[in-house]
């Protein structure tokens, strides 16, 4: 009763349209009616314990990284560093998007940031090479999504608070599905740009790749600075954001001077938006999670899986689909915060890592910012190249499956996640 009650609210508020911040906190205080002991009190309570957080600090910071760099040329020269060693090959400016995704992903941590970049920067250059726009669309909404699961993550952060789970190791873990993800959409692009009539971009001399590269080693720095220090241990991931952020402000204002100090207010007004959006949703959750727990909704859900509990690899493929279906209508954040708490206590209990499962848990959820009909990673690359959803969606499908068969080998083989996780810690 108490799960079908939860169920209900929650996605009646959403179906209504309330925004989830509102929903996951009616959500709870439906819980408190159901279990008769009403409290404006406790919600209160639970809605400042759900800010006054230390590891969230790193999510602003984090959104301000991202700010400053594409407004400061960071993000730009990355993507020029990879046209100029790999846009000259067939099919070329694809695997610039593909590089360019894996090195972005390495600096700021979003992906709706690192899509929007690629995308206003590389499918107009496509469109003009005689790339299909979908497809190229499908491609960099893909590549976009690899951003939460490479280190900085803000969805590793918010995961990592919301169910006690290392960020750190978390970080760590992240680094070989992501490098694994882009592989994908090598092997991918290889397949589907054959017997695309396009024109390639003129090879560039060695030294005009050296000039790129020595343009763009500031940008490149930067994941250098945060893994090396977060492997280390000179800072936690809370400290890697402010450096992260101080870093993108002292090589936009100074060294590659693109953003001048007028510029700046306009940086911050849109870092403080998003980041008021966010911490807004991880305080209202913390209702949601607290009478979750009273509840004891956990136990109740682990019942309901009792003959999976012994099967390990069953209970993450079951976990994994039933991801897949949220993913759909849910976007990323309002599932960690809604889940997270639900669906860790049984990864504990039938013994599965829970580096591991958070791990999997982000790049399912990330598979579902382009899975229909909520898809906002697409959402966004649509907007970008002015094409519809449904062409978007075509394009991407290709991509999707090699990210389903990528999920599959990682339920299957959970070593690949888990080892190069300890070698890195």
């Amino acid at each position: 009763m108490t799960i079908a009650i939860f169920l209900a609210v929650l996605f009646a508020c959403m179906a209504l349209g309330m925004p989830v911040a509102f929903a996951l906190m009616l959500t709870g205080i439906a819980l408190m009616f159901h279990l008769d002991f009403f409290d404006a009190q406790l919600v209160a309570q639970n809605l400042l314990a759900g800010a006054d957080n230390f590891p969230l600090m790193a999510v602003p910071f984090f959104i301000l990284a991202g700010e400053l760099m594409n407004a400061g040329g960071l993000s730009r020269r990355i993507i020029n560093l990879a046209v100029a060693f790999v846009g000259h090959i067939p099919g070329g400016l694809g695997f610039v998007a593909i590089a360019a995704s894996v090195l972005l992903a390495s600096l700021s941590g979003s992906a709706i940031a690192d899509t929007a970049a690629l995308a206003t920067l590389l499918i107009p250059m496509m469109r003009n090479n005689g790339y299909p726009v979908g497809r190229a669309s499908g491609l960099i909404a893909a590549g976009g999504i690899i951003a939460p699961i490479i280190p900085p993550s803000m969805p590793f952060i918010i995961f990592g608070v919301t169910t006690n789970t290392s960020i750190t190791a978390l970080f760590l873990a992240g680094i070989v599905p992501g490098l694994m993800m882009g592989i994908g959409l090598v092997i991918t692009w290889l397949l589907v740009s054959r017997g695309m009539q396009v024109v390639p971009q003129p090879k560039q001399s060695w030294a005009q790749r050296r000039h790129a590269l020595l343009d763009g080693v500031w940008a490149l720095l930067l994941p250098v600075i945060i893994i090396g220090g977060l492997r280390g241990g000179l800072f936690t991931p809370t400290e890697a954001a402010v450096v992260a952020a101080m870093y993108s402000l002292v090589i936009s204002l100074f060294v590659y001077r693109e953003l001048k100090l007028s510029a700046l207010h306009p940086v911050f007004a849109h870092a403080a938006r998003t980041t008021a959006t966010v911490m807004f949703l991880c305080a209202a959750a913390m209702v949601s999670s607290y009478m979750v727990t009273l509840a004891d909704l956990p136990a109740q859900v682990a019942e309901l899986l009792g003959p999976l509990m012994q099967s390990p690899r069953l209970l993450m493929a079951a976990v994994m689909l039933l991801l897949l279906v949220i993913g759909t209508v849910m976007d990323l954040t309002p599932t960690i915060l809604v889940l997270g708490p639900v669906l860790m206590p049984l990864a504990q209990q039938a013994g599965i890592d829970t580096t591991y499962f958070g791990v999997m848990f982000i790049l399912v959820g990330s598979i579902g910012l382009i899975l229909p009909p909520v898809c906002t990673v697409l959402n966004v690359v649509s907007g970008v190249a002015r094409i519809s959803l449904e062409s978007a969606s075509r394009g991407v499908w290709p991509f999707l499956l090699t990210y389903v068969g990528l999920l599959g080998l990682l339920v299957a083989v959970p070593e690949i996640v888990t080892l190069p996780a300890h070698l890195f810690r």
